[in-house]
């Protein structure tokens, strides 16, 4: 299996199944000399582990995470970082009844039909427990990036949006919502459509919004490494990503080229961002601003019609412990692959400056 490492200057290869004794990680291309902040890892870690409200999966995993290389009395040594977080929770058996059948829109079937096996314990490595490495990794990643913020929020969840009129809030009001919206009205109507969702055995999805500020310009790799095409790879590579749009997106086909461009003024800022903070693929300075679109979850409590592995047609009632929606626990798993892609790119431009 390849396909495991993300990044160039700054990269994460990680490992580890859903229902395997740990998943893990390992980092290259940290500096040596960072102070890091591992209380930090471990908050970003929580904000992501399962069982954290009566809206998510009550698979209860502490996510601690262990380092065993790379850091020496808090500091980077510039060597690999390795690091492991247990599985301690796995219960295994309720997918016994999996074995020999396909879930509707998972990686069931598409692994079998890859590498002749899969691991049906929770999806195994398709598992978005595998995500838990990534936060690790992204909180790493973002203590390198000084004087940069990456936020992300809950904008939608079904057919609920949070008011495009809500453009200030802060981190507290996003922890304070169990959905991580923002707005309490917004937040209180999500928060009862999930539940509704939960009881009636099904999913909704949504979209994350997500706003980076403190980048300067210059960073991005034309032509094919361009920032917004791996922010754009590092999101779809999140599970249940079904879209991702920067900028205006695909509202700015709407407009003419005189409403879309964004005038300069005489100190290179812009008078409007429509290209979302980048621009020929390389930062203008201006705020990046994205949005990514979440699937409902797919294993829901209803009975779906499916298959065999011998080609029989069959009916299907999942069980075991999943979200019924998945967007508040993926709210720090944009930011963190947010960071990994911003780390990346820092590292990169310094290499790519005139001597």
């Amino acid at each position: 299996m390849t396909g495991n490492t993300f990044g160039k200057a700054f990269r994460l290869t990680t490992f580890g199944e859903s229902h395997g004794a740990a998943i893990g990680g390992i980092i290259e291309g940290c500096p040596a000399g960072i102070d890091l902040d591992l209380a930090a890892v471990q908050l970003a870690l929580d904000r992501r582990r399962p069982g954290q409200s009566k809206l998510t999966t009550p698979r209860k995993e502490g996510d601690q995470v262990e380092f065993l290389s790379g850091i020496f009395e808090g500091t980077s040594t510039g060597t690999p970082i390795g690091f492991i977080i247990k599985n301690n929770d796995a219960k295994s058996k309720d997918y016994d009844h999996l074995k020999d059948i396909y879930r509707p829109s998972h990686a069931d079937f598409t692994y079998e039909a890859k590498y002749g096996i899969r691991d049906y314990r929770g999806g195994g490595r398709a598992s978005a427990r595998e995500t838990a490495t990534r936060v690790a990794a992204g909180a790493i990643a973002n203590q390198i990036l000084k004087g940069i913020s990456i936020t992300a929020y809950v904008k939608s969840i079904g057919k609920i949006f949070m008011p495009d009129t809500i453009t200030t809030f802060s981190e507290a009001a996003i922890e304070a919502s169990l959905v991580r919206c923002p707005d309490e009205r917004t937040s209180k109507k999500m928060e009862r459509a999930v539940a509704k969702a939960q009881r009636e055995g099904d999913s909704l999805g949504g979209i994350i919004q997500c706003v980076i500020e403190g980048v300067p310009a210059g960073w991005g790799e034309p032509v094919f490494d361009k920032i917004h095409a791996d922010l754009g790879k590092a999101m779809l590579s999140i599970n249940a990503v079904k879209g991702f749009e920067i900028g205006s997106g695909f509202a700015g086909t709407k407009l003419k080229g005189s409403q879309h461009n964004d005038a300069f003024n005489a100190d290179f800022t812009t008078q409007t961002n429509h290209s979302g903070g980048v621009q020929g693929g390389i930062t203008n300075g201006a705020p990046i601003y994205f949005a990514v679109a979440f699937k409902p979850t797919a294993t829901i409590f209803k009975e779906q019609e499916t298959a065999t592995k011998d080609g029989k047609s069959a009916k299907l009632k999942a069980k075991g412990r999943h979200d019924p929606c998945v967007l508040p626990r993926a709210v720090p798993i944009v930011e963190a692959m947010a960071a990994l892609v911003l780390a990346d790119h820092f590292l990169r431009s310094i290499t790519n400056k005139a001597i």
